[in-house]
């Protein structure tokens, strides 16, 4: 085969810094969902949907094939983390948590995903991120120390 596809799907999970609410005001976390998703699609890793509340972001989108995981979410982290600091001083201590989430998403499953990340308000008026967080890790089996995942 000369041509090289891929339809690698993936969703990321990612918190603020000690969860604390940075993105509590709905204009700036609407404004942060999609500089997240402009920079991502500038990585050639095109966006499905960005969500998420105010201490955490979901992002779905499609890998590419030219960037590792780990270069991506750390571009990601850091384009976003300059343009919310050159937003206004408040957000002078905002950063992101170290670590982060991926799961694979299977053609099949697209739909649910989105519907998911689309109902990240309502879902988190009765579930605490801690709650979810731990509920995705068991349910893919990843093992994890729980001493070092809150950071």
């Amino acid at each position: 085969m000369s041509q090289s596809l891929s339809n690698v799907i993936v969703h990321l999970v990612f918190s603020t810094k000690d969860r604390l609410p940075h993105l509590n005001d709905q204009n700036i976390r609407e404004q942060m969902h999609a500089e997240l998703g402009g920079t991502s699609k500038t990585l050639n890793c095109p966006p499905i949907i960005v969500g998420g509340v105010e201490d955490h972001i979901h992002l779905l989108a499609r890998q590419s094939r030219t960037i590792t995981l780990s270069d991506w979410v750390k571009e990601l982290k850091r384009v976003t983390s300059i343009w919310i600091k050159d937003k206004s001083q408040q957000f002078n201590t905002f950063a992101w948590q170290s670590g982060y989430v991926a799961f694979s998403v299977s053609q099949s499953q697209l739909s649910k995903v989105i519907q998911y990340i689309q109902q990240q308000e309502e879902h988190h008026r009765k579930t605490d991120f801690k709650t979810e967080f731990r509920a995705f890790l068991n349910r893919h089996e990843i093992e994890y120390d729980e001493w070092y995942v809150w950071d």
